[in-house]
């Protein structure tokens, strides 16, 4: 990254800012609160006159349904706003009246098929039914009733209430009841009590049944007809002023954004500044953006050049490393002054994953699910797919494993003269276990010396020569481990000179961290709680850091252990194909590898991501770097 310095007359500030939101390059920050410390800066506190129109293309867009696209706006000028929202309301208003009437439509179509339903259960009624509800001292109730219901009705012989019911269903009755006026409350709670469901019949249902049928059906259709006329015509409507809506909104979008940069810039009287970054690859292209603006001037320094602003960061990763780089980014950027890690993410993932989930059918079947996931659903695992598939392919090789079949391969390395292969696992359980320590060992060896490295580049002397995961954790912890190797193999290691050397002595080290920091640094160490909270809260901490040395090599363990449970997951898929019929083994071995693949992939997928977030990361780094956001039109943003 350079750090950029733009200064200039205000009457070139609009100009300059197009430059900074079309250029793709330029990460901003507020030159208010870094600019020169007399303090004669202020911002620029503005109303963006661009939010009424695009607040006005927002309800037109939830209105239609619409979902503006970006657009060539060059034959629109914006001096003509007033005039665009005059047509945008115009607009508003008349898809509004349609959406309305059609809404209006909709419901009546709605009202004429419910009551055609309701109706068709009331077949045999030869009465006109308005004349039934006009009745002075009778009142009527249309409905169904349960069939467990309609069976108590002979309980209420004595009550003045008659039900008649026209059509049955297998749980209901469909009819109505009538009862005088005076007895109509106690009667409806009685059939509220039989849990007699209540179906209103609209004023505009006459005549009998035949009759309301023929009558409800012509009804029916000529509402459906004016509904989809009223959906064609709003059609019509938006696809004829799509396009120029498109380019509206991409005009008025850009000048929103574009205006909305003036709160970070900083004014002095008829001046501006702006402050910001460039990765250096872009900045002779970004200099000569201003080549043509002689009141302008843009000044690159050292990314450091300002000591108040960290600079952001932005990955650079080859073709195979990128993908990798989303899980970097969850857990957070590096510092400019950092290490990128994806590269080593990139190889342990890729490596420790293909261990666990190795394969060969499988791994490939996993590998081609990532390509097709990432050419038609362009989601970002899916090239992180490929690269793990293919790794659980090589090491399903390397065990002999093709679909969960362990003697698949054994011909063909009996053939190629290999004896040493396939490692069958479910044989070898001892040395899968061994073989995962090592292998988390070597890894926490290699972060520790990227730690080391890192900590001297940056002068934090305390941790990279004194911490556990510096110099002296390196001492103590390979010590450790080669002293335990060689005791394995007959060798006497553990002599009273090599433990005081290289096992008490980086304790020491470690236990005394930050007064040694201060004396390679040159300055006088003072213990803020006194010497007795020194001794305590450093014991507690070497002891911790004796611990985690304990935890994260076991933890290394869960390598071996996936290993195994995907062989013995495939191992039950094998004994329950073996126990049904011929024609029934493919479709138990598809289905067993499909269910494996789902399962055992998600889990390996998120013990390995958490192998390198909790025993890798930990020790080397801290993730609290900013992000990389140059300036721009985002055209995907919801309009409020």
């Amino acid at each position: 990254m350079e750090f950029v310095n733009i200064a200039g007359l205000t009457s070139e500030l609009d100009p300059v800012l197009d430059i900074l939101s079309e250029c793709g390059c330029f990460h901003m920050e507020p030159a208010s609160n870094h600019s020169s410390s007399d303090g004669g800066y202020g911002t620029l506190k503005e109303e963006n006159p661009y939010v009424s129109i695009l607040r006005l293309l927002g309800e037109i867009s939830s209105a239609a349904k619409i979902k503006y696209e970006g657009a060539d706006y060059s034959d629109i000028e914006n001096t003509d706003m007033r005039k665009h929202e005059r047509h945008l309301n115009a607009l508003k208003n008349r898809l509004n009246g349609l959406i309305a009437d059609r809404k209006a439509a909709e419901e009546k179509l709605k009202a004429y098929e419910k009551a055609l339903e309701q109706v068709n259960h009331l077949t045999g009624l030869d009465i006109d039914m308005q004349k039934i509800f006009s009745c002075e001292y009778i009142k009527v109730r249309f409905g169904r009733l349960p069939a467990d219901s309609y069976e108590k009705l002979p309980y209420y012989e004595d009550k003045l209430f008659y039900f008649t019911p026209f059509t049955q269903e297998e749980e209901y009755y469909w009819g109505f009841f009538f009862t005088p006026v005076s007895c109509a409350a106690e009667t409806d709670e009685i059939f509220d009590s039989l849990y007699f469901e209540r179906m209103r019949i609209a004023d505009f249902v006459h005549g009998n049944t035949e009759d309301a049928l023929t009558e409800l059906s012509a009804m029916i259709d000529e509402n459906r007809a004016n509904f989809e006329n009223y959906i064609q015509e709003i059609n019509s409507v938006v696809e004829k002023e799509k396009p120029f809506l498109d380019k509206l909104f991409s005009l008025y979008k850009s000048q929103h954004d574009t205006f909305d940069l003036r709160r970070m810039v900083a004014v002095m009287e008829d001046k501006f500044h702006i402050i910001g970054f460039v990765p250096k690859s872009e900045s002779e292209r970004f200099m000569d953006l201003f080549d043509e603006m002689e009141s302008v001037s843009v000044l690159m320094q050292p990314a450091d050049a300002n000591g108040k602003l960290q600079p952001p960061v932005k990955l650079k990763n080859n073709k195979f490393t990128q993908p990798f780089s989303m899980f970097v980014e969850m857990y957070g950027l590096p510092s400019y002054n950092g290490i990128n890690p994806t590269a080593f993410v990139a190889v342990t993932y890729t490596l420790l994953f293909g261990i666990m989930f190795g394969d060969v059918g499988q791994g490939l079947v996993l590998a081609i699910a990532g390509a097709l996931l990432w050419k038609f659903k362009k989601i970002a695992l899916g090239p992180i797919l490929t690269r793990v598939g293919i790794s659980g392919a090589v090491f399903g090789l390397l065990y002999g494993s093709v679909f969960g079949y362990e003697e698949l391969l054994d011909p063909v390395y009996e053939s190629l003269g290999i004896t040493f292969l396939p490692f069958k696992i479910m044989h070898n359980v001892a040395p899968i276990l061994v073989a995962a320590i090592a292998i988390g060992v070597l890894i926490m060896l290699i972060s520790i010396m990227i730690n080391i490295v890192m900590g001297i580049k940056n002068k934090h002397y305390a941790e990279a020569l004194f911490g556990n995961n510096g110099i002296a954790g390196l001492m103590f912890f390979g010590s450790i481990l080669f002293g335990a190797v060689g005791t394995l193999l007959g060798m006497k290691i553990f002599s009273p000179v090599y433990v005081a050397v290289f096992i008490i002595l980086p304790l020491i080290m470690m236990f005394l961290r930050e007064p040694l920091a201060n004396w390679v640094r040159g300055k006088k160490y003072e213990a803020e709680g006194g010497i007795v909270d020194f001794i305590a809260s450093n014991f507690f901490e070497v002891f911790e850091f004796l611990l985690g040395y304990a935890t994260n090599t076991l933890s290394f363990v869960r390598i071996g252990g996936f290993v195994l449970s995907h062989a013995s997951m495939m191992l039950v898929v094998m004994a329950l194909a073996e126990q049904v019929s011929a024609a029934a083994v493919p479709i138990v071995i598809v289905i067993g590898n499909i269910f494996v693949m789902g399962i055992e992939g998600l889990l390996v997928g998120i013990q390995t991501l958490r192998l390198e977030f909790y025993e890798i990361f930990s020790r080397f780094y801290s993730g609290d770097g900013r992000p990389f956001t140059p300036v721009k039109i985002n055209y995907d943003e919801n309009i409020e």
